[in-house]
């Protein structure tokens, strides 16, 4: 046990050594904040494929209506419907009967023909002996010659029957004009057909390869041309891409074709033709579809991440940079459009620059900073 005097002793010492350590708690300097780092991506140039999206439908590269070519009631239908088709692959059967009975009287005809072209012949030789010793006059003679002449005309005129006659019972089967995707019929077997008649027997389309018709605004064209006349942009290649309805991504790339010469008076557009190859059958004529289509190439461009560009209260597009001083430097820039998740940046940027990308919000203009590269996204 402590005595009563140590007790008091330590009381007295307590208060004391308190008030020197608070003494030196007070001497301490606070710690020294350091420069705040920010993440930086240093800006490169190159040149920049500007592509537009543009709405577009997808039309058959070839299109045929089948009609018939003679008269006559359909015996049978040879094909499947909403299956391919090749070209020349009989499609409908006409009853062939009185067809085949024309082919064998144009046949019994020309035999005719021949038959008495051959006596007409022989006739005319042997009168054309007989006039050079004047055994027959001379009117006799140029009478039987004539007919001999008309005799070889009428085998002509029954010869060229028979090919009509031909056709005609070849036409008695209708056959598939092109290649492609047939549809569905219009017309089943006991209807009555006629060579002059307006409605089709069914369709066939060409699909593999497509067409999409993409239209443009012209005044959009207009400012393409421009730019390109005045060495701005460059030419970009004619591949486009497509995106479906569903705004999946079609496998397969198309190139443009033509443009058509003319802007509609209506919509103030010009149309894009271009060309996909559509093996699997994916893409069919009449849908909707949205054209990837490279405009232009813009040499030496700047992209700039997105997330690196804001805008002040006017709408102006601004970034921060970080100078060779590591300090923050607010500059006004020109955000043509975005490419991706970029922006393409024609004025107030330009490479080797270092745009602050992450800790906007920690900084302002004049601030030191501590630099950190971040990779930025390809």
């Amino acid at each position: 046990m402590r005595s009563p005097h140590s007790l008091r002793h330590s009381l007295r010492v307590a208060p004391l050594a308190l008030c020197i350590m608070i003494a030196a708690c007070g001497q301490q300097k606070p710690p020294q904040k350091g420069p705040t780092e920010v993440g930086v991506v240093t800006l490169t140039a190159g040149n920049v494929t500007v592509a537009t999206e543009l709405p577009g439908r997808t039309v058959s590269t070839m299109m045929s209506e089948v009609r018939p070519q003679v008269a006559g009631l359909i015996k049978k239908r040879l094909f499947t419907e909403g299956q391919m088709v090749s070209a020349g692959q009989p499609l409908y059967e006409i009853d062939q009967r009185l067809y085949r009975a024309t082919r064998d009287e144009a046949l019994a005809t020309l035999a005719s023909a021949q038959a008495n072209a051959v006596a007409t012949q022989a006739r005319a030789t042997r009168y054309k002996s007989l006039g050079e010793t004047e055994a027959v006059s001379a009117q006799d003679r140029d009478d039987v010659i004539a007919t001999a002449r008309q005799a070889q005309a009428a085998v002509q005129q029954a010869r060229a029957t028979l090919q009509t006659s031909n056709v005609n019972l070849e036409f008695t089967l209708v056959r598939a004009p092109i290649g492609g995707r047939i549809g569905r019929t219009l017309f089943t077997p006991g209807a009555l057909v006629t060579a002059s008649q307006a409605d089709p027997l069914t369709t066939i389309q060409q699909l593999d390869p497509i067409y999409v018709d993409i239209t443009q605004s012209s005044s959009q064209l207009l400012q393409l041309r421009k730019s390109l006349a005045a060495g701005k942009t460059l030419a970009a290649s004619a591949t486009v891409k497509l995106k479906l309805e569903d705004g999946s991504d079609y496998p397969q790339e198309g190139r443009i074709e033509f443009a058509e010469p003319i802007v509609d008076v209506n919509s103030g557009t010009v149309t894009l033709r271009a060309r996909f190859p559509n093996p699997d059958g994916l893409l069919m004529p009449g849908m909707f579809v949205r054209a990837i289509a490279p405009q232009s190439v813009v040499p030496n461009a700047i992209l700039a991440p997105q997330q690196g560009i804001a805008r002040d209260p006017k709408g102006n597009a601004t970034a921060l940079v970080v100078t060779k001083a590591n300090k923050v430097e607010r500059r006004t820039v020109t955000a043509a459009q975005a490419i991706g998740d970029k922006w393409l940046i024609t004025d107030g940027l330009k490479a080797g620059d270092r745009l602050i990308v992450e800790g906007t919000d920690k900084v302002r203009p004049d601030d030191t900073v501590k630099p950190v590269a971040v990779a930025a996204a390809k």
